[in-house]
């Protein structure tokens, strides 16, 4: 069975949402039957590349909210985060255009170390003061995923080096309804959006290994969408 994860390494809940999943992963049955592909989704794709700012400024902006309340917002998240045993700074984290991380990801699917790459992708952008927005890092990053250095630097320096891969995972987002990201399909018969509790994942799971028909559940769950808000549910709502 194949499991594809539509996610961005800008959003929380990809990165809470994955966590959670591989725990779910873990209590099915059949887990060792199941090839996950992650695949590119772009919150914030009209941002121009280079063009960096501070996450809690942003925030506040999109939900026209104080400073204050944007912060209390981050603290929130992490809260979720560090539930499900994940480190998240909730200062001095920046955010940018993704596209160059989506392309530099095709490249590690291609060498089999794509899940590797995501991981410290998502450990670097959350929880340690390393900007995934700098392609230094990125190439310091796939070096620790097991890629070859030179290999991903040719490859972030052409702009054409898997971009095509990248827009067809966007497209193909598109053409089964996703709006906001984390996004999972099993097996193409059942849907799952939103950082979903880990039981969840497993119900999920054996329900598409049953092969019933696709449906999209937990609708409710916390998400990023499309045009890069990222819902932040208030203390004591389901996350």
């Amino acid at each position: 069975m194949r499991v594809e994860i539509w996610s961005d390494i800008a959003c929380p809940w990809c990165y809470i949402g994955k966590a959670r999943f591989e725990k779910g992963l873990a209590a099915f049955a059949h887990r060792d039957e199941v090839e996950v592909v992650h695949r590119s989704f772009e919150l914030d794709p009209n941002r121009a590349k280079g063009e960096t700012g501070p996450v809690v400024p942003m925030l506040a902006k999109k939900y026209g909210r104080t400073i204050e309340e944007a912060q209390a917002m981050e603290e929130h998240v992490a809260s979720n985060a560090r539930s499900d045993g994940l480190d998240y700074r909730t200062e001095g984290r920046d955010h940018g255009n993704t596209f160059d991380i989506h392309r530099l990801l095709h490249l590690a699917k291609a060498r089999g170390r794509q899940s590797e790459l995501l991981d410290l992708a998502y450990r670097a952008n959350f929880a340690q003061e390393r900007s995934v927005f700098d392609p230094e890092v990125l190439v310091d990053l796939a070096v620790e995923a097991g890629l070859d250095a030179d290999e991903a630097r040719a490859v972030l320096a052409d702009e054409d080096a898997y971009a095509g891969e990248v827009r067809a995972d966007e497209r193909e987002a598109a053409e089964l309804g996703a709006t906001g990201v984390p996004f999972f399909v099993l097996d193409r018969r059942y849907g799952v959006s939103g950082g979903q509790p880990a039981e969840l994942f497993t119900q999920a799971l054996e329900q598409a290994w049953q092969g019933r028909i696709l449906t999209p559940i937990g609708a409710d769950a916390a998400a990023c969408d499309a045009d890069g808000a990222c819902e932040v549910p208030q203390p004591g709502a389901h996350a």
